[in-house]
């Protein structure tokens, strides 16, 4: 019996490598956020009590490594050890879910006819989705949500150097790591116009263009989630949504806000909707978030302007049935937003571990 750390286990998903992936944990919170391709077994309790037959009646395959994973890697222990018993070779997920919620995979989009480049970086831990996008030598990250490095290193290996970085909000469900990686490169921060925040930044406005290379991105101002929300349209073919308008679902309208200030963004957010929709068919939506792991499998997460429309009948309601429905269908608060929010907002140094923080499926969407 061994460990694994999260950097190996997501190394040999994206390269394909075979492994079993054993999620230990209760049902409850399996389906709150998995490794994507896991298997699910509710031993947690029966595991915890060291009952030998806790695992008695689950066959796996005898020549494929196992991993197991519990919440923060020491349940999952126990598991590695009935089971290398057995005579599997086992290894357990140090951290367990907790350091999973880092992990990343990036798939690539085909190369728009102006030639831009864009990588979708998928911090499939979390459901976090971020952008590298890459023109003539230069590249922009969109709402970067893992280790500057990553992205660093990303860029690089296309030959591009990052001289810009944008958030497309003030995030509750991460911390966001655009001022760090805009320190780290030299680039221009760009973040939407608000008195939120308590740092220098190139504020966005509405129907502003930010050039990268020779692409343009073009400011939507487009608030509901939050009031500063922006969008942003490329070569007038993508459209990077952040937590406005996701594949079958839309933002909620009421973190960091009372009732009434909720309503009013709700209000707001089917205007900002509204006016996403009027935007050629055959845009493509690429969304701040996912609400189901993303896949090791390259295949960017997006739809048409179209297929969204088409996927969430609550954007053919009228306003004020839009508001009601949207408010009575609000999910619990992401885990810790409060404290998320205040440390976005003052521009807070990334703590050295943010596992802690950070851990929990993000809650940014009502389907």
């Amino acid at each position: 019996m061994q460990t694994i750390d999260v950097t190996t286990l997501r190394r040999w998903l994206a390269e394909g490598q075979p492994v079993t992936v054993l999620d230990i944990r209760q049902t409850a919170d399996h389906a709150d956020w998995a490794i994507p391709g896991s298997i699910h077994v509710d031993a947690y309790h029966a595991l915890k009590a060291h009952d030998p037959q806790a695992l008695a009646g689950l066959a796996l395959p005898p020549a494929i490594p196992v991993v197991t994973v519990c919440g923060a890697g020491k349940v999952s222990l126990i598991a590695a050890e009935q089971l290398a018993a057995r005579g599997h070779t086992v290894y357990s997920l140090e951290g367990g879910m907790q350091a999973w919620s880092l992990a990343w995979n990036t798939a690539a989009l085909p190369p728009l006819t102006s030639g831009t480049q864009v990588i979708q970086v998928r911090r499939t831990g979390k459901g976090c989705l971020s952008y590298l996008i890459g023109s003539a030598g230069q590249a922009l990250v969109l709402d970067a949500a893992l280790d500057p490095a990553i992205y660093q290193e990303l860029a690089a290996a296309q030959g591009w150097r990052i001289t810009a970085v944008a958030d497309t909000h003030v995030h509750a469900d991460h911390l966001s790591r655009a001022r760090a990686l805009a320190a780290a490169t030299g680039a221009t921060l760009y973040l939407p116009a608000t008195e939120r925040l308590d740092y220098p930044f190139t504020p966005i406005h509405d129907g502003m263009p930010i050039t990268v290379g020779t692409a343009i991105l073009r400011a939507i101002h487009t608030p509901g989630h939050t009031w500063e929300s922006t969008s942003f349209q490329l070569d007038q073919q993508l459209l990077f949504t952040g937590d406005t308008l996701f594949l079958a679902a839309v933002g909620r309208p009421d973190l960091e806000a009372q009732a009434a200030e909720a309503q009013q963004r709700a209000s707001a957010l089917y205007r900002s909707l509204q006016r996403l929709l009027a935007l050629p068919a055959t845009t493509l939506v690429l969304p701040g978030h996912t609400s189901a792991p993303a896949p090791f499998d390259g295949q960017p997460l997006m739809a048409t302007l179209a297929e969204v429309a088409a996927a969430i009948p609550r954007l053919r309601l009228p306003e004020a049935a839009f508001v009601e429905t949207l408010l009575a269908a609000l999910p619990p608060t992401p885990p810790n937003h409060q404290q998320i929010v205040t440390m976005n907002q003052q521009g807070a140094p990334i703590p050295a571990d943010v596992t802690p923080l950070e851990a929990g499926a993000n809650r940014c969407a009502i389907a």
